[in-house]
């Protein structure tokens, strides 16, 4: 998958698409703000999300933070390996998804961020 399958949310979400599935997770840079990650809150398989939902929370050391969806669509997957190790979002949060999504609207992309403005967010 590439770089250019990978878009960004200014709230710090990654979505990587593949068609009309997507992963979704945290950036490096949100884990980094957040510190150690010790809860994630999971929503249900079968949920359908609007862009700009909250589906769930994290909960760090420092602080607890809500999660949104970079895209509308139905959860079809939760990592639910994340309830008894959170920590694996600190250890690899570009690699580590929290939900997997079948969109609904695939063409929400496009309001979303490339690599290079992300990087020029948190700059």
């Amino acid at each position: 998958m590439s770089a250019a399958d990978v878009k960004f949310t200014k709230d710090h979400e990654w979505i990587r698409l593949n068609g009309d599935a997507a992963e979704v997770g945290i950036t490096d840079y949100a884990q980094n703000q957040l510190g150690d990650v010790v809860f994630v809150e999971l929503p249900d398989v079968g949920r359908t999300v609007s862009k700009g939902d909250v589906f769930g929370t994290i909960e760090s050391v420092k602080a607890v933070s809500e999660l949104f969806t970079p895209m509308s669509g139905e959860v079809t997957a939760v990592n639910t390996d994340l309830s008894s190790h959170p920590e694996k979002v600190n250890a690899d949060a570009d690699g580590t998804w929290i939900i997997k999504l079948k969109l609904s609207n695939p063409a929400e992309s496009a309001e979303l961020l490339t690599a290079d403005q992300y990087a020029a967010l948190v700059k």
